[in-house]
């Protein structure tokens, strides 16, 4: 004789129910990440630049003078020409930001008349937006 077992499985219903609650755990946890990603990147950023500041600094003490506009960054990895006194490589590598762009540098700054602006064009890639980051 055979007796009639129930089939185990789930039912629409219940697999609806998962996705349901599977969805709506994404969206709290994504913003969630996103936000710390940025965050994360942000501080690099900073922390990047106070290390490029370093490096440029050693350069002005050993070269009684910060790289020209037209110099750049570059200077501290490779000496310029006419330049005495360098001492570098002062950055083994050109510095890029966690945006995958170049760090923005000026001399002399508008922001520091006196010495130098560097900074990151942050997420948009734009240098004079908002979300630009100074040291």
């Amino acid at each position: 004789r055979r007796t009639h077992q129930p089939r185990r499985g789930f039912t629409l219903i219940e697999l609806l129910l998962v996705m349901v609650i599977l969805v709506v755990l994404a969206g709290i946890a994504v913003p969630i990440y996103i936000g710390r990603a940025e965050t994360a990147k942000k501080d690099a950023a900073k922390a990047d630049i106070n290390m490029i500041s370093s490096a440029l600094d050693l350069f002005e003490t050993d070269c009684t003078r910060f790289p020209t506009n037209e110099e750049g960054v570059g200077a501290l990895m490779q000496q310029p020409s006419g330049v005495t006194g360098w001492h570098g490589p002062y950055l083994k590598k050109e510095p890029i930001d966690p945006w995958k762009n170049p760090y923005n540098y000026s001399y002399p700054g508008t922001r520091n008349p006196a010495s130098y602006d560097l900074s990151s064009s942050g997420p948009d890639g734009r240098p004079g937006t908002d979300d630009d980051i100074y040291p």
